[in-house]
């Protein structure tokens, strides 16, 4: 795909990138480039295969959901700057 330097600079100009004048040409040919080479991944056979997010099956440990601390209010709240009924105290916030 061919790109001018008016194309480079509208993309240029989306993006929030300044960009020279004298730069902008050989940007041009740096982007056919890069899309030329997408083009060519379009041609990949890609029927039957699962999306992947690794090369490697991973299934990540998993610990069971149980609670393990509790029943210890008061250590919890031992540097609470205020603590009311086994709770945190806030300060009140609606008149």
């Amino acid at each position: 795909m061919a790109l001018d330097k008016a194309t480079v600079a509208h993309i240029a100009r989306l993006s929030r990138i300044r960009i020279d004048e004298k730069d902008l040409e050989p940007m041009a040919k740096e982007l056919a480039q890069i899309l030329a080479w997408i083009e060519q991944l379009d041609e990949v056979d890609t029927k039957g295969v699962e999306p992947m997010t690794s090369v490697v099956e991973v299934s990540l440990p998993q610990r069971k959901d149980e609670v393990t601390d509790g029943g210890m209010p008061e250590k919890v709240l031992a540097n609470a700057p205020l603590a009311r009924h086994e709770y945190f105290g806030v300060p009140k916030v609606v008149e």
